[in-house]
C-alpha cells in the first residue's frame, strides 16, 4: 500500500476528533454512572472498564496479526462476515490504532478517575478520618486496577496473536450483523480509480481499427 501523507493527515485529523469525542462520552457516562451508586456497584462499573480496554486490546491486535488469505475463499462461498474480516484486515493499521490507541487509552483515564471517585465512597462509608488509612485504601485500589488492565491485555495479546483469524472472524460477523440488520457500515471497500491511459489507449486501438 502507498504511503499519503495528506490521507494521514485526514485520518490523524479523524482520529483526535473521534478522540475528543469518545473521551468526553465515557466521563460523562461514568461519571453519571457512579454518581447515584454505592463503592461496590462503582466498583463493577471499574471493572466493566478494564475488561472493554482489554477486549479492544485484543481486537487491535489481532486485526494486525490476522491474514487476509482464508477470508478469501470464504468470501467467494458468501460465509457472513468473511468480507467485512477482509476490509478489517486490509485497514489493520487505522483499525488497529483505533482499537488500541483511541478507546485503549481513553478507557485508561477514564478507568482511572473511576477508581478515585471509588476510592472516595468506599473511605467516606468507612467513616475513618485517618489520612494514612485513605492513602492506603487509594493505592490498594489503583494497584488492583493497574494489574487487572496490564494482566488482562497480556492475556489478550497472547490470545490474540495465536487466534488473530478466529477474533476477525467473529467481528467480521458482528459488522455483517450490524450492516445487515441495522444498515450500520463501519468499513466500507475502496473504490479503485480506472487509470486514464487505459482509455487512450483503447481510443488509440479504436482508430488503428477503422484506419
Amino acid at each position: 500500500m502507498k504511503f499519503s501523507f495528506r490521507h494521514s493527515i485526514r485520518w490523524s485529523i479523524f482520529i483526535s476528533i473521534a478522540t475528543l469525542a469518545l473521551a468526553i462520552f465515557f466521563s460523562v457516562a461514568s461519571t453519571v454512572v457512579l454518581e447515584g451508586v454505592a463503592w461496590g456497584a462503582g466498583m463493577l462499573v471499574v471493572l466493566v472498564l478494564v475488561l472493554i480496554g482489554v477486549v479492544f486490546d485484543m481486537i487491535g491486535i489481532a486485526s494486525a496479526a490476522a491474514e487476509e488469505t482464508p477470508f478469501h475463499a470464504m468470501a467467494s462461498e458468501k460465509v457472513p462476515g468473511a468480507r467485512h474480516a477482509i476490509q478489517i484486515v486490509r485497514n489493520a493499521d487505522r483499525f488497529s490504532s483505533f482499537c488500541n490507541d483511541v478507546i485503549g487509552d481513553i478507557v485508561g483515564v477514564v478507568s482511572g478517575t473511576a477508581t478515585a471517585v471509588v476510592v472516595i465512597k468506599l473511605v467516606t462509608a468507612a467513616g475513618v478520618e485517618n489520612t494514612i488509612w485513605n492513602s492506603v485504601v487509594s493505592v490498594v485500589f489503583s494497584a488492583v486496577v493497574s494489574a487487572l488492565m496490564v494482566g488482562g491485555k497480556a492475556l489478550g495479546k497472547s490470545f490474540s496473536i495465536h487466534h488473530a483469524n478466529k477474533v476477525v472472524f467473529w467481528i467480521g460477523k458482528c459488522f455483517y450483523f450490524l450492516e445487515s440488520k441495522l444498515g450500520i457500515t463501519i468499513l466500507r471497500p475502496k473504490k479503485t480509480k480506472r487509470k486514464k491511459s487505459d482509455g487512450k489507449k483503447g481510443s488509440k486501438r479504436a482508430a488503428r481499427a477503422d484506419t
